[in-house]
């Protein structure tokens, strides 16, 4: 028997539809099209049930299309991201309807200014289309309610974010429990001489054989900086004698770092292969990763604890809220997940032996 659906079953529908999601016109616009009629609603297939909110497969699908535009223009993409993507849409609609269900308990109201001028901006932003005229007394309203509760989850946010601020104590058993969050990492500095080769002709056998007859003549007493200005291709360090100043890691391309990790100080690299040519590296100094004191990071440390408790705070709040409403999800729908396998696991990465290619000096 279809039983008539009441006036919340029909709002909470709305609030579903437009959780979090930020839709498209053509969106908007095929649901202002819907009939209005609340009878519409229940007839929906079910994606979701979270208390007395229903997410329909229409809002789900909608949900999953505006996002999968986004993240998969380049073209189709493998069953393993789509099945990711499908469970992730999933969980954020819940998600959503957990927190607006608990803004409505707490009786937290959106900022009807704010919704306002976002309403009035998307409107304005649309007004040339004729689609849009030809929906906008529909669609207003249905934007108006995404406006609002995307406001409104943003207000709960902040609220549960807001967290007292440490005593000194806590602040500094933070600092000693989080060491590598106020390490500065260690430094090298490095010189280059770059070997340039035209991409198309490639011809890097003969800028390595010169690069080790450079690394010769350095290692006889040549002056690395007069041998850079004179020969090397990098326009970025040429003029200060191939200087790169100071880096940390990550900023060498992972050849560059491999050869330059195994330098001391005033030591030269053989040479490396880059996509731009042969690469001969100087270490001139290495500065080992340093641990702040608590006096020099102590404002750092107040900003880190603050929003690690948080994070921890808005976790928490979302598990508790999962925890205390029913919530059932059809999941029929959903690709199934890839399972490890063991050769994936157990199977050490390739190593690259082809030279040329390296993508760039720095990254």
């Amino acid at each position: 028997m279809n039983q008539k659906p009441t006036i919340k079953h029909i709002r909470l529908t709305l609030s579903a539809l437009v959780i979090g999601i930020m839709f498209g016109t053509e969106t908007l616009a095929a649901e202002a099209k819907e009939p209005s009629s609340s009878s519409s609603s229940s007839t929906q297939p079910v994606f979701a049930k979270v208390g007395d909110i229903v997410i329909t497969w229409r809002d789900y699908n909608n949900a999953y299309s505006s996002v999968s535009r986004n993240r998969f223009y380049h073209g189709k993409p493998p069953e393993a991201e789509v099945a990711a993507l499908q469970r992730e849409i999933g969980d954020k609609l819940v998600t959503d309807a957990l927190l607006l269900n608990e803004a409505k308990r707490i009786k937290l109201k959106p900022d009807a200014e704010a919704v306002k001028q976002k309403v009035d901006a998307y409107d304005q932003q649309n007004s040339s289309s004729e689609e849009w005229k030809n929906v906008r007394d529909r669609a207003i309203p249905v934007i108006t309610k995404r406006y609002e509760n995307e406001n409104v989850l943003k207000r709960l946010e902040e609220q549960t974010r807001k967290v007292p601020a440490p005593s000194d104590k806590q602040l500094r058993a933070y600092y000693e429990s989080n060491p590598e969050k106020f390490t500065e990492p260690e430094q090298l500095r490095v010189s280059v001489i770059l070997l340039s080769v035209d991409p198309g002709i490639g011809d890097f056998d003969t800028q390595r054989k010169k690069a080790e007859e450079f690394i010769k003549q350095l290692n006889d007493g040549a002056d690395f900086a007069e041998m850079a200005k004179k020969y090397s291709g990098d326009l970025e360090t040429v003029n200060n004698g191939g200087d790169m100043g100071y880096l940390h890691g990550g900023m060498l391309s992972e050849m560059s770092q491999q050869a330059v990790d195994k330098l001391k100080p005033g030591e030269i690299s053989d040479p490396v292969g880059l996509m731009e040519g042969i690469g001969i590296f100087k270490l001139t100094d290495r500065k080992p990763a340093k641990l702040n004191s608590y006096n020099e990071v102590k404002e750092r440390a107040r900003e880190l604890y603050m929003a690690d408790e948080g994070d921890r705070a808005w976790k928490s709040l979302i598990a508790q809220l999962k925890k205390k409403m029913p919530v059932k999800v059809d999941e029929s729908q959903y690709l199934p997940l890839p399972k490890p396998t063991q050769n994936a696991i157990s199977r050490p990465a390739a190593q690259d032996t082809k030279t040329p290619g390296e993508s760039a000096t720095t990254k």
